[in-house]
């Protein structure tokens, strides 16, 4: 469980330093556009060479492909719902991609619990590009929000929330899959009493039988 919430909190603690850092550094638009691309294609290659290979050795390649489709749609949603709710534009838009960190987030830390809860190897690749994805993903709402009269704390408290809900992410997956397997040893146990009680007592008959 602690391994879980750890790296939920290591992949998103970025969204935290990136987030003050622009408290008291101007960050150049440029690092801030080399950061973006150089996370991006960590993510597309740590997506590419470790996620969908994982998925191909446990499930059949359609339903590969069909999970990924879910993934993409959820995520679609999840983004048209921040964009509806907040705009795009001055502090409701630097909050709309707080709170699309958070949608961003939570799948990324449910990576790392359901690695842990069936005991894969956790992708360090992935891991990596995560933390370096997110540091211009907070930039520039921080920056905005900083510029909107947010205080370097009150700035701080809603990253530590936002990396705090992303570890409770990584737990959860983790609980849900120890539940699942402790319902799924407890049916085989089931199954087998069932079958055990039967051919028990017709061995006990027999036994009496035998006595008389």
């Amino acid at each position: 469980m602690l391994d879980a919430f750890g790296l939920g909190v290591l992949a998103q603690s970025s969204l935290l330093v990136a987030g003050l850092l622009v408290c008291w550094i101007k960050v150049p638009t440029r690092l801030v556009g080399i950061l973006a691309g150089f996370g991006a294609g960590a993510m597309i290659s740590a997506i590419a060479f470790d996620l969908v290979p994982e998925a191909e050795a446990h499930i059949e390649e359609w339903e590969t492909v069909l999970w990924m489709l879910i993934g993409v749609g959820v995520f679609l949603a999840g983004d048209w719902f921040v964009d509806k709710k907040f705009g795009t534009a001055g502090a409701g838009g630097a909050m709309g991609i707080v709170v699309g960190s958070v949608v961003d987030g939570v799948p990324e830390s449910a990576i790392f619990g359901i690695q842990i809860g069936t005991g894969v190897t956790i992708s360090m690749g992935f891991l990596a590009a995560v933390f370096v994805s997110n540091i211009p993903q907070a930039i520039a709402p921080s920056a905005d929000l900083f510029a909107n009269g947010w205080s370097p704390r009150r700035l701080g408290t809603l990253w530590l929330l936002v990396v705090l809900a992303c570890g409770v992410a990584a737990v959860t997956v983790v609980l849900a899959e120890v539940v699942v397997s402790a319902i799924g040893q407890s049916d085989k146990r089931r199954k087998h009493g069932w079958i055990a009680e039967p051919t028990l007592r017709v061995a006990m008959e027999g036994e009496a039988q035998k006595c008389m």
